[in-house]
């Protein structure tokens, strides 16, 4: 038997190499004789840059920048040759801040200018930006306040990673869909979907690009559309990108079964999130799905996944299923379900 192991991480819990890790172990402590691949993945958002630098190679690197609100934070980037790899939430995303602290009217991204700043100092000319899991929704102002990121960027090739269509303003955009998710209150949400329509006029008066119903505009809070406007830059589903890099469809030849997963899985699983993505690459090899919690199975079971295996029983509270020896413990069960 060859079996891929190819998760996404379970957020808040373990990474996508420490899911892949402990699945592909316990499946080797079943079935020693059976090949066992460990291909843990993202799409764009959390460990995408692990999961890149882990199947290229490349130097990872640190920058200190700000925060989302305004501190000083280390962010790490990935760098290979002229191609810098960035999550802009390593500047201003929702894990610096406590529930407390999150307030989507004053977080900012300038920090993301700074990371971009840094890349390009370190001869970095194309750029592989993965949008995902921002506190911010400043339709990218304060990146662009940044002292000469303009000048620093022009020129240089641009990739978006990226797993929503969202645009910037309206009823699906940045401040109607993810600002709640961030901290942000009814009138709240009003006051952001002002000032997003007015940076929309602003960045069409200075570019010629009207992000407003830009498809992936309203990722990351606005970032996707303010990239799209100044740096000209290109939006893809994280999940293919990221598929292309891993070289997984020469990983699967082979195989018997390819085993996925995520943190939740539900009818979001089914919109361009990892487990999808692997799914739609399987080349008709059975895929199953173990995650934390599994939602929408009779979706999810039509969709075409062979197996759904909940790793979390159903009586254990999320407090206890998110410690990491208990998570671990969990996917070790799980192994044996699909074993």
């Amino acid at each position: 038997m060859k079996v891929v192991v190819a998760p996404d991480s379970y957020k808040g819990c373990l990474s996508a190499k420490e899911v892949a890790g402990a699945l592909a172990s316990a499946l080797r402590s079943l079935h020693p004789g059976w090949m066992v691949v460990e291909c843990p993945l993202a799409d764009g958002g959390e460990g995408t840059v692990e999961t890149i630098l882990s199947a290229t190679g490349g130097t990872l690197c640190e920058a200190v920048v700000s925060d989302p609100l305004g501190r000083p934070v280390t962010a790490c980037y990935g760098m290979k040759g002229d191609t810098a790899f960035i999550e802009v939430a390593e500047a201003c995303g929702l894990k610096h801040l406590s529930h407390d602290e999150l307030d989507p009217l004053h977080a900012t991204s300038y920090g993301v200018g700074e990371l971009l700043l840094s890349a390009r100092a370190q001869g970095a000319r194309h750029f592989v930006i993965g949008l995902g899991g921002t506190a911010t929704c400043d339709g990218g102002v304060g990146m662009m306040k940044v002292a000469g990121i303009r000048e620093a960027m022009k020129g240089c090739d641009v990739e978006l990673l990226c797993d929503v269509v969202n645009p910037f303003v309206g009823k699906y955009g940045a401040a109607r869909v993810f600002a709640p998710q961030k901290g942000a209150s009814a009138a709240d949400v009003e006051v952001l979907e002002k000032r997003l329509e007015a940076q929309a006029f602003g960045i069409f008066a200075e570019t010629g690009t009207d992000v407003r119903n830009l498809a992936g505009a309203g990722a990351a809070g606005g970032l996707g559309g303010a990239m799209m406007a100044y740096f000209n830059a290109a939006s893809m589903p994280g999940i293919e990108r990221i598929l292309e890099m891993v070289g997984f469809e020469s990983l699967i030849e082979g195989a018997d079964l390819i085993v996925t997963g995520e943190g939740k899985s539900d009818l979001q699983t089914l919109g361009g999130k990892v487990a999808h993505g692997v799914l739609r690459h399987s080349k008709g090899i059975p895929v199953a799905l173990v995650s934390g919690r599994i939602e929408d199975i009779k979706a999810l079971r039509e969709a075409g996944f062979s197996k759904l295996i909940q790793a979390t029983p159903e009586d254990m509270p999320p407090s206890e299923a998110l410690k990491i020896d208990t998570a671990l413990q969990n996917l070790a069960a799980a192994a044996i379900s699909i074993a």
